[in-house]
């Protein structure tokens, strides 16, 4: 590492590019006082202490799909109003207007203590995550984050290399302890091996995965890799790429794979993106009625998702894949 800063300069940097934001000590405590769930059903995510909705709303490539930012703002809104007060995003989600950040942060200061704020950053190297950071809580208009994930874990050796010297996980401890990081995570798309490895070597306090893929030797089993050692250790797990099967398999419905992902006893919940009214009340009705699927309709969807779990084609399996990038993203 180049520099380290301490919690006093970080928070100034901060309020200085987002003087709106009234900023205010944060002990690293997990509180869930001031959120509000709205009698949606919820669950402690793991070792991080906080309770969520068992739906989260992804603010990635569907949310950012909305061009017209009123509209999507309303959609967040809606969701909020309504109990989904866990909102995922990422340094480099966004499209050619805005970033997806910028966006949440046009709302987010008026109900900051009431969200439960998960970003990422992709950089390996310590002090360019550093500025990624940075760049984020200015971007979010705040001077802390409920979660900072490592954006896509994708093969072992990357993994091994993350808690070297210098690197991207000795920073995120670092804003750990100064309290501008409450909780750290990592993400995966590409490699359960790798995502298994992450798991083994740090203390990270969730882990959030695409979910079912397979390979037909089931090396790349997700569900059954990391999900499991990742339960044991305490951490938060949570699903994402939930509904993609649809775009693989014919006959796949929406609202089966939202339950199907819900009723998987590893996972604490799962991270969908919203990108209509239409949408939101769907997975909305999903929550308010839920049931766990049967064993037998788990075995049903399993035979119907074998297509998919053996498919080769799926873009998130690239190790170049990040969910929600484009290369014209708007970065600064």
């Amino acid at each position: 590492m180049k520099h380290k800063i301490s919690r006093r300069q970080f928070v100034q940097t901060t309020a200085a590019a987002a003087a709106t934001v009234v900023i205010t000590p944060v002990a690293g405590c997990k509180t869930t006082s001031h959120f509000d769930a709205k009698e949606l059903p919820t669950v402690e995510l793991g070792k991080t202490g906080a309770v969520v909705p068992v739906l989260g709303f992804g603010c990635g490539s569907r949310w950012m799909a909305v061009s017209d930012n009123d509209k999507a703002l309303e959609i967040l809104e809606s969701a909020f109003n309504q109990g989904l007060y866990y909102w995922d995003t990422a340094a480099n989600y966004g499209n050619e207007k805005i970033s997806s950040e910028e966006r949440i942060g046009i709302i987010l200061k008026e109900r900051r203590e009431q969200v439960f704020l998960s970003s990422k950053t992709g950089d390996r190297d310590g002090d360019l995550a550093l500025r990624s950071v940075e760049r984020s809580l200015t971007r979010l208009q705040t001077d802390h984050l409920d979660l900072l994930h490592i954006h896509a874990v994708s093969s072992v050796e990357d993994a091994e290399q993350l808690g070297e010297k210098g690197k991207v996980f000795e920073v995120l401890h670092q804003l750990r302890s100064e309290g501008v990081i409450r909780n750290i995570g990592f993400s995966g798309h590409a490699s359960a091996k790798g995502m298994k490895r992450a798991v083994e070597l740090y203390n990270f306090d969730v882990m959030m995965m695409a979910l079912n893929h397979q390979s037909t030797d089931r090396s790349e089993d997700f569900e059954g890799l990391p999900a499991p050692l990742a339960r044991q250790k305490g951490m938060g797990v949570v699903a994402m790429k939930v509904v993609r099967p649809r775009e693989t398999v014919n006959g796949l419905a929406a609202n089966d794979l939202v339950r199907y992902a819900l009723t998987l006893e590893d996972f604490h919940m799962a991270n969908i993106g919203i990108d209509s009214m239409e949408v939101l009340n769907s997975n909305l009705d999903i929550l308010r009625n839920f049931t766990s699927l049967s064993k037998e309709k788990m075995r049903e969807m399993r035979l119907a998702l074998q297509p998919f779990f053996q498919g080769r084609n799926l873009a998130w399996m690239d190790p170049s894949y990040r969910d929600g990038f484009k290369p014209e993203i708007r970065l600064a």
